[in-house]
């Protein structure tokens, strides 16, 4: 199992929609600060079912949606996506590609995904148990 592509859109500093794919072998996020970096781990946690909002330097959940800037408007939905190469069957699942997705509106209404089918969280919980990934 590997991680090999991160999609965000909307979800804190990540306004339009961004594709980080990650090739084998060492893989790194460097920039300077202020450009997203922790945004990026922030995503990770919050995608594998992360509820508390100080946990991502918040106060409500709610933040996690990009609130605009002086030269963009505010979006209304934060949805962040980890793909995983499963052709090792790592993955309790028979899929060789696995996307895990979580939702967040405005109005709270927060959902998670398997390749793109509603689930509950316990499901991702359940997926990823034994693997070393989680919130934490």
């Amino acid at each position: 199992m590997r991680l090999t592509k991160l999609t965000l859109h909307g979800f804190k500093s990540f306004a339009d929609h961004t594709e980080m794919l990650f090739e084998p072998g060492a893989t790194m996020i460097v920039g300077p600060n202020g450009c997203g970096k922790s945004n990026v781990s922030d995503a990770v946690r919050w995608v594998l079912g992360e509820q508390r909002a100080r946990m991502m330097r918040g106060a409500k959940m709610e933040e996690v949606i990009f609130q605009g800037s002086s030269a963009r408007r505010a979006v209304n939905v934060a949805e962040v996506s980890l793909h995983f190469d499963n052709e090792s069957g790592v993955l309790p699942v028979a899929f060789k590609e696995v996307v895990i997705t979580r939702r967040l509106s405005r109005s709270g209404e927060s959902d998670y995904f398997l390749n793109k089918v509603p689930c509950r969280l316990r499901d991702i919980h359940d997926l990823v148990r034994g693997t070393g990934l989680g919130a934490d």
